[in-house]
């Protein structure tokens, strides 16, 4: 009976020292069944919301022109670059061209004709044309505009109409004209869309990358001249 006692007293011993120092985890086994605690809080990602937590940086063209525009043309152009707020970003060149097609009306019966004319269109506020006042077969004609394809020259007839011009029409003619072109550098996405909205307001404008080499180096400032 004693035997049995003395055992049973062993055990309670035993099982107690393996509770208190065998059972328990160690402090690392402990900390992740802390974090086990806690797994219902983790949770997957879609991928579209990944990609939203991406944010790619802005992509920026070296070089933009706009250009395509007649001296008068230009100031009206300037204005509403000037609306962009490009700063040093923005230069002006002036180049001379040969355009080989225009929009015009065919020659007024003289002088007065062509100023009756001149006062329609007025009226509809149109103010880009010029009387040609030469001695050619074509004096007294009156130019709505001057282009280096056909494409745009009926782009500019096209808008003529839009406005209540009727007698206008597209011809060949070979002459050299000066063109204003703006360069603007460092065009990121939102820039170029405000840009392309600028020239589908003017009719044969041109939007593109620059062509020029050098085009990073501004020739002259963009300033508020015409």
């Amino acid at each position: 009976m004693r035997a049995f006692l003395l055992l049973l007293v062993l055990l309670n011993v035993g099982f107690f020292a393996w509770s208190q120092y065998w059972a328990l985890p160690s402090s690392g086994e402990s900390h992740l069944v802390e974090q086990q605690l806690h797994r219902e809080a983790i949770r997957l990602l879609a991928p579209s919301q990944v990609a939203a937590g991406r944010r790619e940086p802005d992509k920026a063209l070296a070089c933009m022109e706009l250009g395509g525009f007649n001296s008068a043309d230009a100031p009206r152009v300037q204005e509403q670059l000037a609306a962009l707020a490009l700063g040093s970003r923005l230069s002006q060149r002036r180049v001379e061209e040969t355009a080989g097609w225009w929009v015009f009306m065919p020659p007024q019966a003289g002088r007065e004709g062509a100023q009756k004319k001149v006062a329609e269109l007025k009226r509809l506020g149109l103010d880009d044309f010029f009387i040609l006042q030469d001695d050619s077969k074509l004096q007294f004609a009156i130019s709505l505009g001057v282009f280096r394809t056909e494409e745009a020259a009926h782009a500019r007839l096209a808008a003529l109409r839009e406005r209540g011009v009727r007698t206008a029409q597209v011809g060949r003619r070979a002459m050299a004209v000066q063109r204003v072109t703006w360069e603007i550098r460092a065009v990121d996405e939102s820039t170029l869309a405000r840009l392309g909205a600028l020239r589908e307001g003017i009719s044969g404008a041109e939007l593109k990358e620059c062509a020029r080499p050098d085009a990073a180096t501004p020739q002259a400032p963009a300033s508020g001249e015409g």
